[in-house]
Parts: C-alpha cells; sequence; structure tokens
C-alpha cells in the first residue's frame, strides 16, 4: 500500500479498539482487544489503566498489521474513550480505587454510581456551574466521584497524584503530555470552556477545595481543544509497544460518543454540523447537537463550549436504555425461545432474524409500524436521561393481550424500537423548543446499523436520518483527530467534510404512516406522565 494513514483508538466498556483509515476516510483495517472489569454490589464498576493500555497497544499492533501499512506510513493517532475516572499515583503508577486495595484497580467506570449521594448534595448546593451540565450533575461525571473518593478512601485521594478522564489518560501515556482535552474535562468535570477557567468557588463549595487550592494541578491546568497535537507525539516507549514510530503526532481526545459525532455529523456538506444532530444508537443512546449560541435546555446536559466542534456549543441528550432495552424485551418474551431456534437454524441472530420477518411482512419498512398494533412501550427502564433528568422514571407498556406467540414477539420489537424513536424526538421537541434546532439526525452505533431500523426511528423521530459510509463511526472520529494533530488537515470542521462521507438518507414517512405515529405520541406522552403520577401519588402516601 502507499499513502498516509491515520489511526483511530477507541476504548469502550468492554473492549479497546484501533482502525486505519486513509485520508478519504476509507477503513483499511481494525481489530479489537477485550478488557477487564470487576462489578460488585452498590453500583460498583472498575478497571485496570495498564490492562487497558495493554489491549491498546495490541489493537493498534494488530490493526496497523492488517492494513499492511508501514510505521512510516501513520502520520497521526487519535484516542477516544468512555468518561471513566483513571487515578495514578505522583509517581504516576495505577492508585487503586478499590475497597480492597488491588492497585490494578486504579479506575471508576463511567457506569458505576457509588457517588450518588455526592451528586445530590452537589446539585443541592444550586451552584452556577450546575447550569452547563443541564441543571443536575450525574453520577456518572467526575466530580461527584472525586468528592466520594476524599470522603471514602481520604488517604489515597490525598496520595493521587493525577485525576484524568480515560480520554486524557490514553494520551498522556502515549505522549507523555499532562493537556486535557477541553471534551472531557467541559462535558464531565465542570470546566467552563467559554471562559477558558475552572470555577474554584464550586470545588470550595462542595468540599474539593484542595483542587482549587493546587490550581487544579492534579485534573488539569492546560485544555485545549480536541485534536491538538500534544507534546512531541508518540514517546519511545508508546511507540514501541504499538510498533510504531517515535514522534507519531498525537491530537488531544475526545469521550467515546463525541468521536461518534464526529464521524458523522460533517458527512452532509450542505448541512454541516450546525444542523445534524449526532446520534450514538448503542446499549444506551447519546444526542449531540451543535449550534453558534449557548442554549439552556432543562434536562440536556449542557451547553457545552468547543467540547466537540471547537467554536461551536453542545447540547447533549440522552436515553439510559435504547438498545438495552430492545434486547430486554426480546429476552422477556414468552416466544424468544421458538424465535432463537428459527434464528439458530437460519444462522443469524435474534435481532437479525426479527429484522428479517419485519422486513418480509413490511416490505416497505414505514408500514412496520402496522405490525405493532396497539403495542407501545415507553423504554425508560433505566430512568429518563432526557429531557426529563428523572433517574427514578420505569418503563411502561401498553396494549398486552394473552398472545405469546411470535406475532406478539415482532408487535413488541417493533414497539420497543418505536419506543426508542419516539423518545428521542422527545429529545428534539425539547431542544427545539428553547431554540436548539436539527434537520436531520446522523446516526452511528451498532443498534442501528440496519435500514429498517434507521427507517423506523426517521418516522418515529420525525427527522431524516443519515447514515455515513464508514462503518465504524467513532473509530473515524478518533482517527481524525489524528489528521488534525498531523497537519494534514486545518481544521476539525474541514477533515469532517473530507473524511466523513453520506451513503443514505432514511425521510420521515408522510399522510396515513404520520398521522399513526401521530396519535401513538400523543398515548406515549400520556403513559409517561401517567407513570410520573403514579410514582408521586404512592411516594405521599
Amino acid at each position: 500500500m502507499s499513502g498516509k494513514v491515520y489511526i483511530g483508538v477507541d476504548v469502550g466498556t468492554g473492549s479497546a479498539r484501533a482502525g486505519v483509515f486513509g485520508a478519504d476516510g476509507r477503513l483499511q483495517a481494525v481489530h479489537k482487544q477485550n478488557i477487564r472489569m470487576w462489578r460488585e454490589a452498590g453500583g460498583i464498576a472498575e478497571q485496570s489503566s495498564d490492562d487497558i493500555w495493554k489491549a491498546v497497544c495490541a489493537s493498534v499492533r494488530a490493526a496497523v498489521a492488517a492494513s499492511g501499512a508501514r510505521p512510516e506510513d501513520v502520520a497521526g493517532v487519535g484516542f477516544d474513550a468512555a468518561c471513566s475516572l483513571a487515578v495514578l499515583d505522583t509517581d504516576m503508577r495505577p492508585l487503586s480505587v478499590s475497597a480492597d486495595g488491588d492497585p490494578a484497580r486504579n479506575v471508576i467506570v463511567w457506569m458505576d454510581h457509588r457517588a450518588l449521594d455526592q451528586a445530590e448534595r452537589i446539585n443541592a448546593t444550586g451552584h452556577r456551574v450546575l447550569d452547563y451540565v443541564g441543571g443536575r450533575i450525574s453520577p456518572e461525571m467526575q466530580t461527584p466521584k472525586l468528592l466520594w473518593l476524599k470522603e471514602n478512601m481520604p488517604e489515597r485521594f490525598a496520595r493521587a497524584g493525577q485525576f484524568f478522564d480515560l480520554p486524557d489518560f490514553l494520551t498522556w501515556a502515549a505522549t507523555g503530555s499532562l493537556s486535557r482535552s477541553a471534551c472531557t474535562v467541559t462535558c464531565k468535570w465542570t470546566y467552563l470552556a467559554h471562559e477558558g477557567a475552572w470555577d474554584g468557588s464550586y470545588f470550595r463549595t462542595i468540599g474539593l477545595g484542595e483542587l482549587a487550592d493546587e490550581d487544579y494541578a492534579r485534573i488539569g491546568r492546560e485544555i485545549v481543544d480536541p485534536g491538538t497535537p500534544l507534546a512531541a507525539g508518540l514517546t519511545p516507549e508508546a511507540a514501541e509497544a504499538m510498533g510504531l514510530r517515535p514522534g507519531t503526532a498525537v491530537g488531544a481526545g475526545l469521550i467515546d460518543a463525541h468521536a461518534g459525532g464526529v464521524g458523522t455529523v460533517g458527512a452532509d456538506a450542505e448541512a454541516g454540523p450546525g444542523t445534524t444532530m449526532a446520534y450514538v444508537f448503542g446499549t444506551s443512546a447519546c444526542t449531540m447537537t451543535s449550534s453558534t449560541e449557548a442554549h439552556f435546555v432543562p434536562g440536556v446536559w449542557g451547553p457545552y463550549y468547543s467540547a466537540m466542534v471547537p467554536g461551536l456549543w453542545l447540547s447533549e441528550g440522552g436515553q439510559s436504555a435504547a438498545g438495552e432495552a430492545i434486547a430486554h424485551l426480546i429476552a422477556t418474551h414468552p416466544a424468544r425461545a421458538e424465535a432463537e431456534a428459527a434464528a439458530q437454524a437460519a444462522g443469524v441472530t435474534l435481532q437479525a432474524w426479527l429484522l428479517a420477518e419485519v422486513e418480509r411482512r413490511s416490505p416497505d419498512p414505514s408500514d412496520s409500524v402496522l405490525l405493532a398494533g396497539n403495542r407501545l412501550i415507553v423504554p425508560d427502564f433505566l430512568g429518563n436521561r432526557a429531557p426529563y433528568a428523572d433517574p427514578h422514571a420505569t418503563a411502561v407498556v401498553s396494549g398486552l393481550t394473552l398472545d405469546a406467540g411470535i406475532d406478539d414477539l415482532i408487535a413488541t420489537y417493533v414497539a420497543g424500537v418505536l419506543g426508542v424513536g419516539y423518545g428521542l424526538r422527545k429529545i428534539v421537541e425539547a431542544q427545539r423548543a428553547r431554540g436548539v434546532a436539527a434537520d436531520a439526525v446522523a446516526i452511528s452505533g451498532g443498534a442501528g446499523e440496519s435500514p429498517v431500523v434507521r427507517q423506523m426511528l426517521a418516522d418515529a423521530g420525525g427527522l431524516p436520518v443519515i447514515a455515513t459510509a464508514c462503518g465504524e463511526p467513532v473509530l473515524l472520529g478518533a482517527a481524525i483527530l489524528g489528521a488534525i494533530a498531523s497537519g494534514d488537515q486545518t481544521s476539525l470542521r474541514t477533515c469532517m467534510g473530507t473524511m466523513s462521507h453520506v451513503s443514505a438518507r432514511y425521510e420521515p414517512a408522510g399522510g396515513r404512516i404520520a398521522r399513526l405515529h401521530g396519535e401513538r405520541i400523543k398515548a406515549y406522552d400520556a403513559l409517561q406522565a401517567a407513570e410520573r403520577a403514579l410514582r408521586a401519588g404512592l411516594q405521599s402516601v
């Protein structure tokens, strides 16, 4: 092969992946390496930064080898990761966050909810920085976790030399740079990027005043835009571990969902990132909409300045259960075993078999709503992240009968997908009411790969759904950071348009189908309201 290539590295909850891309954004090779997690009661989820780094290096080596690229062909590397908290001591070695003191367990995973009480106490302060996280901080974010560490492991908190968001740990491991990405610290640490500063009064108010007194040495003094070249590139040690050349450019990183946004929202050159909502549809779902002005939307995280696209404000919503909700509905249905047998006989996964059945019964994907019949599902199994910011919300299923066969399973499956689409529409409507208007949705994530699902989401969500040519848009977003850091691309916005391309567009159906969805959405709203009223009533007794 010939020509420059760029490597994108993505660290999710269960694996590290590396992809090799050409200058046109074409994926040439990808490799995945699993990473370990420890789960315990009380919402505990922990990982090892050493284990993660070893998986990253192994993935890069394997992907480069599979691509046929030479080390000198690699012009830049970019990283994204889930927003977990990595803790190192003053010698930059792992420092345990585990109750048993295991030094390997030095990462609090994003989904770890040990800091629920700390988050509630922080929210009770009403501090002005909370306005920039949608009004309420989440236990998934980092300052509640830091407060938990201080209160429950004070000796280890005092011994800590650096607290990293995982994407920033990866860039430090690669380059030795302590710079933090504006994406991570703005979205998860309360850094006010529009002011270019931390707010010391916040840390003193919530009980973390020492971080301000130290001039933020342990959480980041130098904050840079995503894609900014870091230090002198790969260190000799990191280069050897990855099989690359020392000095290879490395760009400041992104949170994984935001990398998916970078890999998709610039594909439509006419629309651009300011009018296209990124929708990462996986186990959970994340929505990201950029705008030139700050818009405060209750229940939607942000507005964050320069957190995804430098110079633009970001409004970030999401659904706590999306693909997971659909999987749960299938797994608990009486006809699951029968459907699994049929799927095994056909040599496909259960969801692939169900999708094929939907397509067979409704050759026009928009007609699939008819298969749901009166079945309507509000999929708030894990609460409602947006637009209600209600972690105590629960799911509602309407239209149940005594039917326990395949037809009923398909009705439940279709209703589940449409319920996710209606939840997406609620986020779009809440943002539009506050001035954040999206004209289309750019989809990424494994749960949204099917053209049938994309059409159902377009019909239920009420906006065109755009699919991009690259099947790995999160990895592409990370690789774009490497391309910018190398100097081969002048800006993130330009690079998004160069390396990301639209492959298909799904328009919402009109006529009777649109009217059916209109009636179903009215009922969806009524069911959500009834569930909230029921909880309030029971709590008052």
